[in-house]
């Protein structure tokens, strides 16, 4: 049976004597490395746009469409890449159904170490505290760190905070044009145990002011502050954890389309 361990300084043993200052070992680019010389694939860069889309909604979408094309230089060992032609942006590109935090954070460091200089990420939530009727997007601006991911890049804190509150700001102003998009700014909740969310938890949540549970910002925005990339995460409040039927509706094309408008949004802030 393993002891209990108690600490009398109160911290979690996983974000104890950690060395936040040193360089990992395994690196995402010795990785990408061996897995092009494996499957024998080019050296090509993957767009400076990419998005992170955990329900897959947007890749279904695009390839239901025949919009999207595989990205032949990407060399994930876990997931495929789509390559796309947004409006207005340019190429961007998007991989699907990498869900929670760990999951998120790994797909991200493989995209940076591979062109990418920007990354969105929307992402399916629960309604906490409600402020409309479902469908609408959060601009999540801080985290609640209820994830293990999170603290193998910072410190133990509560919250974790989009690092660059400027960019934020930008995308606030431009993401407030689009039409027919409910969009806010605030606090989520990122949990690794969605089926854990209980009574208790969830009143600990709105009691905090968070507006909605996720799964991966807190993760993203450790990453982004520790390594100084560009990562805006939003929430798209889609449900009510399934209390009542008629739940999850995200709108047409199961909310590809306005995820989309919202990503454009975001990238004409990022360059504004």
């Amino acid at each position: 049976m393993d002891k209990k361990i108690d600490r009398a300084d109160g911290t979690w043993p996983i974000a104890s004597e950690k060395d936040y200052s040193a360089a990992s070992i395994f690196r995402p680019e010795a990785l990408l490395r061996e897995a092009r010389r494996q499957r024998q694939l080019p050296l090509v860069a993957v767009p400076e746009i990419c998005v992170l889309d955990p329900d897959g909604d947007v890749v279904r979408y695009l390839k239901r469409t025949g919009a999207g094309r595989i990205h032949e230089g990407w060399a994930c060992y876990h997931t495929e890449l789509l390559a796309f032609d947004l409006d207005g942006i340019g190429e961007v590109g998007v991989v699907g159904c990498a869900v929670g935090a760990p999951f998120a954070v790994l797909v991200a460091e493989q995209l940076f170490a591979s062109g990418c200089r920007l990354l969105v990420s929307v992402t399916s939530a629960g309604q906490i505290t409600p402020i409309g009727p479902t469908p609408y997007f959060v601009l999540i601006d801080r985290a609640l760190r209820d994830e293990g991911t999170s603290y193998h890049y910072l410190p133990g804190s509560t919250f974790a905070d989009a690092p660059d509150t400027s960019l934020l700001a930008r995308v606030e102003q431009t993401a407030h044009t689009l039409r027919g998009i409910a969009l806010h700014r605030g606090a989520t909740w990122t949990t690794d145990a969605p089926y854990r969310e209980t009574e208790t938890a969830i009143a600990r949540a709105r009691k905090l002011g968070l507006l909605a549970v996720e799964m991966e910002a807190a993760a993203l925005y450790a990453f982004s502050a520790t390594s100084g990339h560009s990562i805006v995460c939003f929430a798209h409040v889609t449900n009510s954890m399934a209390q009542t039927e008629g739940d999850f509706e995200k709108g047409e094309a199961d909310g590809a389309k306005a995820t989309l408008a919202v990503v454009a949004a975001t990238v004409r802030g990022w360059r504004s």
